[in-house]
């Protein structure tokens, strides 16, 4: 039975960035590049608030029903 190369390359495929790196160098980003950026942490940003938001209900509602 043969190894079907398809299945197992020989080398990995180089992975793409996850996004922006906080403290990152910046230098080389074109305008477009920056904006792009810009645009991806601020919509992360909202998300946490989100989340925050979210958790901090969460907490409240289980100490207003753990009070009684």
């Amino acid at each position: 039975m043969a190894i079907d190369d398809d299945l197992f390359p020989a080398v990995a495929p180089a992975l793409k960035p996850a996004g922006h790196l906080v403290g990152s160098d910046i230098s080389a980003l074109s305008e477009a590049e920056i904006e792009e950026r810009i645009a991806q942490l601020s919509a992360e940003i909202e998300r946490l608030k989100r989340t925050l938001e979210a958790k901090r209900a969460s907490r409240s509602a289980a100490e207003t029903f753990f009070k009684r």
